[in-house]
């Protein structure tokens, strides 16, 4: 069995409501996950867009959130999940708007894809101090027992 990532509020590679978007209310969507493996000690969450800034001639990797030592026991994320309403024990990292928290997706131009990346670890995290993606990835370097992937699109102006 495989670890499967899944929203009720976008399809794998569906729209993003603008709800969850710089357009509306700007907070997380609601995530579910199953099929961690066996040995999973916690989880860590990281959504991206790698069509920074255009996606006709993407620059860079605009990172949007990093959360880790999500327990294993924890089956998803609700909606609008702020630091008050992750599942105990969960740490949050920093975006890249140097803060904490989900911030979501805002595109200058074109249709981005936003890649939510789940991975099962084979430890509990020590306390990486609000880290940033290339910090909690090299914390996570050796400890991925497996992973799985949401992707949702989004484009400004074209919102459900």
């Amino acid at each position: 069995m495989s670890m499967i990532l899944t929203s009720p509020a976008f399809d794998a590679n569906g729209s993003i409501p603008a709800l969850h978007t710089c357009d509306g209310s700007d907070v997380s969507p609601a995530l579910s996950w199953s099929g961690l493996p066996p040995g999973t000690k916690s989880l860590a969450l990281i959504v991206d867009d790698p069509d920074a800034p255009d996606p006709a001639a993407p620059q860079r990797t605009w990172v949007h959130w990093v959360l880790y030592n999500i327990p294993p026991d924890a089956t998803g994320l609700t909606q609008g999940a702020s630091a008050h309403a992750l599942p105990a024990g969960t740490h949050e990292g920093t975006n890249d708007w140097k803060r904490a928290g989900y911030g979501g997706p805002c595109p200058p131009i074109g249709r981005h894809r936003y890649f939510h990346k789940l991975y099962a670890l084979d430890k509990l995290l020590p306390d990486l101090h609000r880290p940033d993606k290339a910090q909690l990835e090299k914390a996570m370097h050796g400890h991925i027992i497996a992973h799985a992937e949401l992707i949702g699109t989004y484009q400004r102006g074209q919102h459900k």
